[in-house]
């Protein structure tokens, strides 16, 4: 290798260095992107009367039993039977049913109705304890037997009920 070649290698390798280094500390000083994001979804109405499907209901499942992933495997079940899965986590709930309970102020809500329709097992209401953003909130027990084979997809709505429906953002 030559004197020459060594040299030029050593200016590019330098120069490389320092564009990198600098790059680095702008990437690392430069504020964040704190721009509003679009809208993630589009709120859906269903009027009284109308048909609700289980594609605009989020289920949220608790696992409060000793097996571990069934809050998983719940949500996966219900998402096969078009649910839309929410939340999914161990029970910090003070209810510890032995098969299912859900957490309602409502059990007459007819998205508290369509989800109750999914279990094999007898479902017990409680009132609410926890919190989530949205949704139907379930637990589920040591005792859960499964979902109800064709176990219905929807129902006719008793009340006007506003969903929020994805959006896919557009590239």
């Amino acid at each position: 290798m030559t004197k020459g070649y060594q040299a030029l290698t050593l200016v590019v390798a330098a120069a490389v260095f320092a564009f990198g280094g600098i790059t680095g500390f702008r990437l690392l000083t430069s504020k964040a992107d704190t721009a509003d994001q679009a809208a993630t979804c589009t709120p859906k109405t269903v009027k009284k009367g109308q048909r609700l499907d289980s594609n605009l209901i989020t289920v949220n499942v608790f696992n409060a039993s000793n097996r571990a992933g069934l809050a998983n495997r719940v949500t996966i079940n219900l998402q096969t039977n078009g649910f839309l899965g929410g939340t999914i986590s161990n029970s910090e709930s003070a209810t510890k049913p032995s098969r299912v309970a859900i957490l309602t102020d409502d059990p007459r809500d007819p998205r508290v109705r369509l989800v109750a329709r999914q279990f094999k097992d007898k479902v017990a209401y409680r009132k609410p304890d926890i919190t989530v953003d949205t949704g139907v909130i379930v637990i589920v027990g040591d005792d859960y037997s499964g979902l109800r084979k064709k176990a219905p997809t929807r129902i006719t709505s008793d009340r006007d009920i506003t969903a929020c429906v994805a959006t896919v953002p557009l590239p």
